[in-house]
């Protein structure tokens, strides 16, 4: 065992051979030359078609580049021997382009900063601008407690903290003590680490137990347990040759091209091997594809991040090499979508209060197939569905509940919530919800989440969405177990609160081809008019022939669904995200049916005014009369994120009863702080005895209300009956 050395004597000289030593630094690996790396021109060329005119570089099914597809092409390309092309813009790109630029993110994520400096380190950039950003985090930033209950910091994102500060040559002092016993913290018997500190229990993750042993080095710590971290490492290779994240993982225990590379560098650093060298590297030959890049897992669609772990995997065996003669995988045939497939649309988790007028109103004109309401009452999706039936709207409401309160504990990990987004048909029994709004919960297992939860929701025909987790390496286990085992059958990407989960969460890609990706509303606010730009913005589409619950189930089970945002927060550009190229271009070919955007050539659009007739028993609707019957104008505003009204789109101009005008009185309720509205409406109610119909049903007068664009000036106009 080495003996421990304080990090005033960590001369530069073996900071940097312990950097060359995981690999941070822009020396090539050992072996190359131009002439070999010229030898690798599949490769090239396949990291060179993710290149995008913004000067950096994208995931194959993207049209922006972003950060970690760009890191991971830097990186593969110096594996490989080579710079890439265009430096100069690809610099410029890297400084420029962290993930918070889309929007801000509700938490650092320090991996992104890490990603950074390693990539402009590697293009032999100084990054000097990021000295003094570092220099402000001197310690590990709590995670956000209604996300993680006891607020533990995702390790990855600070350590990437750690290795910036060595990458560009900074003194660790000033993260002393706070960094130090953090990590000493979270070291386990065995050598290895993870999120949680060791007192809380659970076992290392592979990924963790490198990030740590990195870390350790660079802060001078104690010398690692060297011959136990070896063993435990070792212990975590599959008979496959691959490794997985832990020995004998409780679930999602699955052979990965990132545990493989992390337990590779991870022994390469403590002078270890793997147990079966060969099968280890027979299992890496594995993963090439026929477009010559590499995959997470065997048959699996290959990614720019997986080639770069792929290939540092291979140079930890010093045989990356290699590449230039591998066997590659044979092509997949293509997916061959039947001409009877129509693309039909869905919504998870739209509004399931407030006016089911509305809902309906927006439903028709957005052309919603599938409407999935959010932790709505039994009665108001009684009465949502009675008014569709009446007004022959063809959509389809289900539940779609966000249950709060359920927390759910990875030894090791953390105890997270934000786990329970559901989807189910109307009147199927998916048994209890595990928590409750409001109250502390107590946290279950994955295991127990699984038989408690998941499995009576199926049975229900239901399904579990995943929402969003951060802790990339929880988030791996879950998902990993899904695939598996069923579990989480699709993954939000485009969200109320987040532009695009693939934008914060990258590593997501990893699932492409294997659980789909939905649009999530996640509604907010009361009501669903107030919440029309999100509706409105992204969606959920879908083929099949009919849009019923079982064409939308085999959708799922078949992968036929693409995620779809085009709205201001995407730019006015159209962001897509689905499970195949054959799926997209099905959908892509067929837009004219489905669009938005657009108003002269489009089948769908946002409905600029809403006139409601409400009687006295329409108990959700805001302004129901005593008794008569009450006319409720709303004009279409732009909303915030949260469901409120901010600026108008369209203004009243007069309200026509019998094609006579009258007058409405305006009614503006404000926000619980008082800053801005919460709701605004005309209102109208009509003389005793001037009803409609008799018994109160729909009779022959018309109400008609005339709206004016604000920016347009064109007038709009809505008719009822009542």
């Amino acid at each position: 065992m080495n003996s421990a050395h304080p990090c005033t004597d960590l001369s530069r000289r073996n900071l940097l051979k312990s950097l060359v030593a995981v690999g941070a630094v822009v020396a090539l690996p050992r072996g190359f030359s131009a002439q070999t790396a010229a030898t690798n021109a599949p490769v090239l060329k396949y990291l060179a078609a993710h290149a995008r005119p913004d000067g950096g570089y994208a995931f194959a099914d993207q049209q922006r580049s972003h950060l970690t597809p760009t890191y991971a092409v830097i990186g593969a390309y110096r594996l490989l021997g080579q710079m890439p092309p265009n430096r100069v813009a690809l610099t410029d790109y890297v400084r420029t382009h962290h993930p918070r630029e889309l929007k801000k993110l509700e938490q650092e994520r320090r991996i992104f900063e890490f990603q950074q400096v390693q990539s402009l380190v590697w293009l032999g950039d100084p990054a000097g601008e990021f000295h003094e950003r570092l220099k402000t985090w001197t310690a590990p930033l709590p995670y956000l407690k209604q996300y993680e209950q006891h607020g533990y910091p995702i390790f990855q994102s600070e350590l990437g903290l750690v290795q910036c500060r060595a990458l560009l040559g900074m003194d660790s002092e000033p993260l002393k003590p706070a960094f130090s016993d953090y990590v000493t913290a979270r070291r386990r018997a065995n050598g290895s680490y993870n999120n949680t500190p060791t007192a809380d229990g659970g076992d290392g993750h592979v990924m963790n137990t490198l990030w740590g042993l990195q870390a350790a080095r660079v802060l001078g710590l104690p010398a690692e347990k060297k011959a136990e971290t070896i063993a435990w490492l070792r212990a975590c290779q599959l008979p496959s040759g691959g490794f997985t994240y832990q020995p004998s993982p409780d679930f999602g225990g699955v052979d990965d091209v990132a545990y493989t590379r992390a337990a590779l560098k991870g022994l390469k650093l403590l002078g270890g091997e793997p147990m079966n060298r060969e099968a280890c590297l027979a299992w890496l030959r594995s993963l090439a594809n026929a477009d010559s890049g590499f995959a997470d897992r065997p048959g699996w669609l290959s990614n720019p991040l997986a080639t770069y772990y792929a290939l540092d995997a291979l140079d930890a065996l010093g045989e990356v090499k290699s590449v230039a003669t591998m066997a590659r995988r044979t092509a997949s045939a293509k997916l061959v979508l039947l001409g009877n497939l129509k693309v039909w649309s869905i919504q998870i988790e739209s509004h399931g209060t407030g006016s089911p007028a509305e809902a309906v109103a927006l439903a028709a004109a957005l052309r919603i197939d599938l409407w999935g309401a959010k932790n709505a009452k039994p009665e108001w999706l009684a009465r949502v569905r009675a008014l569709a039936a009446e007004q022959k709207v063809p959509v389809q409401f289900f539940r779609a509940n966000e249950e709060y309160g359920t927390w759910t504990d990875v030894p090791g990990l953390g105890t997270y919530s934000h786990m329970s987004d559901l989807i189910a048909p109307v009147h199927t029994d998916i048994g209890p919800p595990l928590g409750t709004r409001g109250e502390a919960s107590p946290p279950v297992s994955w295991p127990e989440f699984r038989t408690r939860r998941i499995e009576p929701l199926q049975r229900g025909q239901g399904r579990m969405v995943w929402q969003f987790g951060e802790n990339e390496e929880l988030v791996r286990a879950l998902l990993d177990d899904s695939v598996e085992r069923g579990g989480f059958a699709a993954i939000s990407t485009f969200h109320f609160g987040n532009p695009d989960f693939m934008n914060s969460e990258p590593f997501l890609q990893r699932w492409r081809g294997r659980i789909p990706y939905i649009g999530l509303q996640d509604a907010h606010g009361t009501e669903p008019w107030w919440f029309a730009d999100q509706t409105t913005g992204y969606r959920t589409l879908f083929l099949a022939t009919e849009p019923t619950w079982e064409g939308w189930l085999n959708a799922l089970q078949r992968n036929w669904v693409v995620a779809v945002r085009h709205d201001d927060m995407s730019r006015g550009e159209t962001w897509m995200h689905s499970g195949s190229d054959e799926v997209r271009d099905f959908v892509q070919a067929r837009e004219r049916a489905w669009r938005w955007w657009d108003d002269a050539d489009t089948a769908a659009h946002r409905p600029l005014v809403s006139l409601v007739a409400l009687r006295p028993d329409d108990e959700f609707e805001v302004g129901r009369p005593a008794k008569g019957i009450a006319l409720r104008v709303r004009c279409a505003w732009k909303n915030t994120p949260q469901g409120m009204p901010q600026t108008p789109l369209t203004e009243f101009v007069k309200l026509l009863v019998g094609g006579a005008d009258v007058l409405p009185t305006l009614v503006e309720r404000k926000r619980p702080n008082g800053n801005g509205l919460a709701d605004r409406y005309h209102l109208y109610v009509l003389p005793e005895g001037a009803g409609g119909g008799a018994g109160g049903k729909t009779g022959t007068r018309t109400a008609t209300v005339v709206a004016r664009e604000i920016v347009t000036k064109r007038e709009v106009t809505q008719t009822v009956r009542f």
